[in-house]
């Protein structure tokens, strides 16, 4: 019998806005050795607490930030 260690990692969401760069900063961020995952802005609170990141980054378009509101 075998028994599997499980080694725990930080992790890091991405929250795309549309940006088209999210893909970009997704694999800089791995090439630093730290996992990550891209998902959509509207993820529910449920799922990031789930998810547990150890941070978060909001990737929005040129549009999202030149805007007087956010795309919510």
């Amino acid at each position: 019998m075998t028994l599997q260690r499980r080694i725990p990692f930080d992790k890091i969401l991405i929250l795309d806005f549309g940006s088209q760069y999210t893909q970009l900063i997704a694999r800089r961020v791995r090439e630093c050795q730290i996992y990550s995952e891209i998902h959509p802005y509207d993820m529910k609170v449920e799922e990031v607490r789930a998810f547990a990141p150890k941070g978060i980054i909001l990737s929005g378009g040129r549009q999202a930030s030149t805007k007087g509101m956010p795309p919510l």
